[in-house]
């Protein structure tokens, strides 16, 4: 019992004298930010936590429900598509967008700088975030399309965070923000062609892709109904038929599918596309490739740049829904991606990343991850789309 008596009273004392120097003492209200915000030394920024933890954006950018608020202002919005019930052989990519944030998590692990392109997208005059997913239905085809237009036109249409006021390029005169989108399978480029002409009129397309994708229906697929009509090897057929396409200022690349036969190209040349091989990489190599997309889209006209991950061999990007063999390799493709600096980028796409048939090793996602890095550094080092109108003035004089 004195054992208890004393016990307590010891306790007593200690609260007491606790509480004589409470007041000299700073409480620590929820985690002490100074054990999880750090500054990253150099060009960086702050980092929540490790690379390799916490919730998935890409490249770790700010995340912002866009499509629930109107409150947020960007330059440069990621938005995903998750929608793969378009196409003819493997399913998957419904999975893209989330596999390319995770592939992309490293991609500012040293604070991002673009060494070959000398530039920092993650810190520049542009702020980019990520939008999440549009919620797209996998039961309906038609109103999937839709709900992509839609989606991604709400995103595109508003004031961008840098020079709002500004003359811009777009049908109204005004500077919009860049979207780049993730897929999903390429079906979703014919949605996103539809909102890009909402905003710009028929725009000039440069397609990285093992295959042409202008397919009469007919020929693919057999189009027995109106829907079945639009599928991943068409939705160019249905963009030129629609007017959505600049005449004759269309490019595709890397290019080694079979065909139905030589028709094939025939047709694709009335879509309005000039054609550039996988394998003229051996004879004219990577600039060579650069000079023919720059010669036929020129720096002038606003261009969408639309990326199938099968333009890669499949030993480099196995995920894919279609794969080809016979393709570039990762470094070509990057190389020849940062062969575009001064093309007029307004928006974007990579598709056909489906994550279930990757490696252990996220090849793939890593590789989409990549690929879109360096477009958001050619976005970033071109400046706000306002700059578009500032440069045809000075032509023009």
């Amino acid at each position: 019992m004195f054992k208890l008596i004393t016990t307590v009273a010891a306790l007593a004392a200690s609260v007491t004298a606790h509480g004589d120097h409470a007041t000299d003492q700073e409480p620590l209200e929820g985690p002490h930010k100074s054990l999880w915000y750090n500054s990253l030394p150099g060009d960086g920024g702050t980092q929540a936590d490790s690379v390799f933890s916490g919730i998935s954006t890409f490249g770790r950018v700010t995340y912002s429900p866009c499509l629930a608020t109107d409150d947020v202002k960007y330059d440069i919005a990621f938005i995903g598509a998750p929608f793969d019930t378009g196409t003819s052989y493997r399913p998957g990519a419904r999975f893209g967008p989330s596999g390319i944030r995770q592939g992309s998590r490293r991609l500012n692990l040293y604070g991002g700088y673009n060494v070959p392109l000398d530039a920092n997208p993650f810190n520049s005059w542009a702020t980019v975030i990520d939008c999440g997913d549009i919620p797209v239905t996998s039961y309906d085809n038609a109103y999937a399309i839709y709900q992509i237009e839609e989606g991604h036109n709400s995103i595109l249409m508003r004031e961008p965070a840098t020079n709002a006021s500004a003359p811009g390029p777009s049908k109204k005169g005004k500077t919009l923000p860049r979207v780049i989108t993730l897929g999903g399978d390429h079906t979703i480029t014919l949605p996103l062609l539809r909102s890009m002409n909402r905003a710009y009129g028929p725009i000039t397309v440069i397609h990285f892709d093992s295959h042409l994708d202008t397919w009469k229906p007919k020929v693919f697929g057999g189009a027995p109904t109106k829907q079945a009509s639009i599928n991943h090897g068409t939705y160019f057929w249905h963009a030129s038929q629609e007017g959505l396409l600049k005449n004759d200022t269309n490019i595709h690349a890397g290019i080694r599918t079979t065909l139905s036969g030589l028709s094939d190209y025939e047709n694709d040349g009335y879509c309005g596309f000039q054609i550039v091989e996988a394998r003229e990489i051996d004879t004219i190599g990577t600039a060579g490739i650069i000079k023919k997309i720059r010669d036929r889209v020129g720096t002038t006209n606003p261009v969408y740049l639309s990326i199938d991950i099968d333009t890669l061999d499949p030993a480099f990007a196995p995920a894919t829904g279609t794969p080809e063999t016979g393709g570039w390799s990762t470094r070509e493709l990057r190389t020849i991606m940062r062969g575009l600096e001064g093309i007029n980028l307004v928006a974007a796409d990579i598709v056909e990343v489906a994550p279930a048939y990757d490696t252990n090793a996220e090849l793939t996602t890593m590789a989409a991850a990549d690929t879109l890095y360096e477009v958001m550094t050619l976005m970033v080092k071109n400046g706000p789309l306002s700059e578009m109108v500032k440069k045809e003035e000075i032509e023009a004089k």
